[in-house]
């Protein structure tokens, strides 16, 4: 069974409501996928990134020079250009999830806290009790399996 390979995952949290750039979202999956490839091995571990930026973003640009009054229209026709994408997201919200091997889970732990650095606002580290990232605990998966 292909998740008999990375039996634990840990989870990076949102711990408030708001945007996330594609910028910030690509900045932290490299951070945890660099720590993860020198501590653990690249073979070692999955990453999954789980907000999508889907959300525009816009920007309306206005002079900010001598005379700019005269140039600018202020706020006429102010829906503005696309200036990049956002992901929204909740609280209690996952993030990144990593899955990896029971005795590399501390460099998947590091790593989700080094990309956290990456966001605005607060997001906690959770070390899942599931197997993998399917829904059942480990404690049924290892009976199931026993059959």
């Amino acid at each position: 069974m292909p998740c008999d390979e990375f039996p634990a995952a840990a989870h990076l949290v949102c711990d408030e409501d708001q945007q996330l750039t594609a910028e910030a979202l690509e900045a932290a999956r490299i951070a945890v996928n660099k720590y993860m490839a020198t501590n653990a091995g690249k073979d070692f571990f999955h990453i999954r990134i789980r907000p999508h930026p889907f959300n525009v973003l816009r920007i309306n640009k206005t002079l900010s020079c001598a005379g700019a009054d005269r140039l600018s229209s202020g706020m006429r026709g102010a829906f503005g250009k696309p200036y990049g994408t956002a992901a929204r997201v909740d609280i209690g919200q996952v993030l990144i999830s990593v899955r990896t091997k029971e005795e590399k889970i501390q460099f998947a732990v590091e790593a989700l806290r080094r990309a956290s650095a990456k966001f605005a606002g607060r997001q906690k580290v959770h070390v899942s009790n599931k197997f993998g990232f399917t829904k059942y605990t480990k404690k049924r998966n290892i009976m199931t399996t026993r059959l």
